[in-house]
């Protein structure tokens, strides 16, 4: 990619999630890499969770440990629930204890119309941006205590749609829907469920869904005329996950360049 997504965090720590545990999954690149490195640099043990971008996990590893923390790699489909189930036992079994789960493994594919979505990408989308986020809470749910954080990973597209990105926008609807439910059946708990619905964000997703003429223009609809970058969203996710939003469950922020929703 050129120019290269900017996940470095732009401030010092101070500690807003000291020796916490967080299973951040997608970890690898893009905003599952910012989230990784801001998390510790906010003095957190990272789980990195991924499909198959060894190389890129292996970075986001060391990028990670240059905080001065742990980062376990996990390599797998998060489309599975044996996976997840996994994940949280190695999780346990490495650092005892998970205290943030960042939901935020997703897959889009852009296509001209609605009849060019086979049956096939349809549920592949699904299981991805949606059975994996309930797969991953349910596996780790009952390792959870009062003030620990759920943040799932929406979009823009969830409020405002996208003709081009309609299975996918679909899927990120029914995280908001996840987001606001779970908010509800875990308030007694002490477990606080938000979610961050980022606007065009310069990621490998990208260059990945689109054609070269369109990612070349990527962005420069917004308000602030240009894509953000994935540390301008892995704030959000940190503000959330940390005890700075306490007052907060049920929410989605909006990193998304300034546009307006009637969210």
């Amino acid at each position: 990619m050129k120019p290269l997504p900017d996940y470095r965090p732009r401030f010092s720590g101070c500690g807003r999630l000291k020796d916490k545990v967080a299973i951040i999954t997608g970890g690898d690149s893009g905003i599952g890499r910012a989230c990784s490195v801001l998390f510790a640099r906010e003095g957190a043990n990272i789980v990195i969770v991924y499909l198959e971008e060894d190389k890129d996990a292996r970075t986001t590893q060391e990028l990670v440990e240059r905080e001065g923390r742990e980062a376990l790699l996990l390599k797998g489909d998060v489309r599975s629930f044996s996976f997840c189930s996994t994940s949280v036992k190695r999780t346990l079994s490495k650092f005892g204890q998970i205290d943030v789960l960042v939901n935020n493994a997703a897959e889009q594919h852009s296509v001209g119309k609605l009849t060019d979505i086979s049956p096939q990408q349809l549920e592949k989308t699904f299981q991805t941006n949606v059975f994996s986020y309930f797969f991953m809470t349910q596996a780790v749910l009952p390792h959870l205590k009062r003030g620990s954080t759920i943040v799932n990973t929406t979009s823009v597209t969830a409020y405002r749609g996208s003709e081009h990105l309609i299975d996918y926008s679909a899927t990120r609807g029914a995280i908001v829907s996840f987001t606001r439910s779970l908010a509800k059946a875990l308030a007694s708990d002490g477990i606080r469920v938000n979610g961050v619905a980022p606007g065009p964000i310069w990621t490998p997703l990208i260059p990945a869904s689109f054609r070269k003429k369109d990612v070349s223009k990527f962005g420069q609809d917004t308000t602030m005329g240009r894509a953000g970058q994935p540390y301008e969203v892995a704030t959000s996710h940190l503000f959330l996950a940390c005890e700075e939003s306490s007052y907060m469950t049920g929410q989605i922020l909006h990193p998304n360049g300034g546009e307006i929703l009637n969210t």
